[in-house]
């Protein structure tokens, strides 16, 4: 069993799928083992992906996820951070494949509103698990 950290971005929220993403993650029977809605502040935002500092994407990046509100999940399965991965789709919605959720369902205009967050590896699939759930008992 393997463990993934999942986020439905604000555009996602805001366009009210949460519930379509979480019917894909449980299709995939991927399980979710904690589930929040918060509101990161910029400050918050910056430290989240600070790994992306020196990028030119850096701080639209940042205002983004910081604008409105985001669902943080982790998930858990076989192989879950690969499987969560090829189930999000590539980053620009515009060349996601069909079916995966970000070539369903993000917007081709605008490349981070792409709905959805999922950690890179293993390793960062642990990092990012304890950003949102520090101190739990999930990793």
């Amino acid at each position: 069993m393997e463990r993934t950290l999942a986020i439905i971005k604000p555009d996602g929220v805001a366009r009210g799928l949460v519930g379509e993403v979480i019917k894909r993650i449980e299709e995939d029977n991927l399980k979710i083992i904690d589930i929040k809605m918060v509101q990161l502040t910029k400050e918050q935002a910056e430290e989240f992906y600070a790994v992306h500092r020196d990028s030119l994407h850096f701080d639209g990046l940042v205002t983004f996820t910081s604008s409105g509100p985001v669902v943080v999940m982790i998930l858990e399965g076989l192989s879950a951070v690969s499987r969560w991965r090829h189930l999000v789709g590539t980053t620009n919605s515009a060349d996601a494949r069909s079916g995966s959720i970000r070539g369903d369902l993000g917007d081709y205009n605008i490349i981070r509103h792409n709905v959805v967050h999922g950690s890179d590896s293993r390793e960062t699939a642990i990092s990012e698990i304890n950003y949102f759930f520090e101190g739990d008992r999930h990793v």
